[in-house]
């Protein structure tokens, strides 16, 4: 008998519902123990780059390391196994993010401190709103993610703005002060003028002339004006975006989350939900 292209044997099922829902006993505990084991992974990773604590719990700390990452892969390896298309999950969001949970550690063997990046299972933690049922979290976090993207063309523009703005800045101030003053090139002249346009100032590069003076101070009044500008692009964004009623539902084939309260089929792959 010839299977449709979405079967998939009851175990894949099961193994699905377990791992990417939280919907039954067995998926919530799964879940809450992958939570735990991410909070003291990083717990680790920032335990052990303190040098003391490093000195009298190195091993120990490294051996939770390894343990925790060889549970990682596994769990990774069965997501890949218990949805439809692999490839999809692979490339999705949360799949990118789970796959960067575990290289660190092997990137370890070749590049020493490369663990060090296993902060970003911290990432992983935002399943926390899933596994609570946070749903209204995740419609905000939806709509604050819509509203980034519809202001993405807008920032662009400003972006490119204000970066020829601290170029001809940068240019004017080096020949202003130049090479006696510490401006000893444009680049770093351009450095002095992104860190003064932003307000950061760190003063390790300051204009000694009168004109330099008066350039810098014209800089700083055009950074706090500057400022405000990518606030309000965003802010106006959101205060067209309505939030949507989602579920947490999981796609068992392509495992995409962020369905409509009302989906019965996937919006990414369109298999049934």
């Amino acid at each position: 008998m010839n299977r449709p292209a979405t079967y998939r044997a009851p175990w894949r099922r099961t193994l699905h519902e377990v791992i990417f829902e939280a919907d039954t006993p067995a998926g919530k505990a799964f879940d809450i123990g992958l939570l735990v084991c991410i909070v003291i992974s990083v717990i680790a990773v920032l335990l052990e780059s303190v040098a003391s604590i490093r000195a009298h719990y190195g091993p120990a700390l490294r051996a939770v390391e390894w343990g925790i990452t060889l549970l990682f892969t596994v769990e990774y390896l069965l997501r890949l196994i218990s949805v439809g298309h692999p490839l999809k999950y692979a490339a999705s969001f949360y799949g990118v993010v789970d796959l960067m949970a575990i290289l660190p550690t092997y990137m370890s063997l070749v590049v020493a401190g490369s663990q060090s990046l296993l902060v970003i299972r911290a990432l992983r933690l935002l399943r926390v709103f899933r596994v609570m049922k946070l749903v209204h979290f995740v419609g905000e976090a939806a709509v604050l993610w819509q509203a980034l993207r519809d202001s993405a063309k807008k920032i662009a523009v400003f972006l490119i703005t204000v970066a020829t703005l601290v170029l001809i800045i940068g240019a004017v101030m080096y020949l202003v002060e130049g090479e006696g003053n510490g401006f000893t090139s444009i680049p770093q002249s351009i450095y002095w003028a992104v860190v003064t346009l932003t307000t950061v100032g760190y003063g390790d590069i300051a204009p000694h002339t009168v004109p330099g003076k008066f350039l810098a101070s014209v800089v700083m009044i055009i950074g706090y004006g500057i400022i405000a500008v990518p606030t309000g692009i965003v802010t106006v964004a959101l205060s067209g975006a309505r939030p949507k009623k989602i579920t947490t539902q999981a796609c068992p084939e392509c495992a995409a989350e962020g369905h409509d309260a009302d989906a019965v089929f996937c919006k990414y792959c369109g298999s049934r939900l």
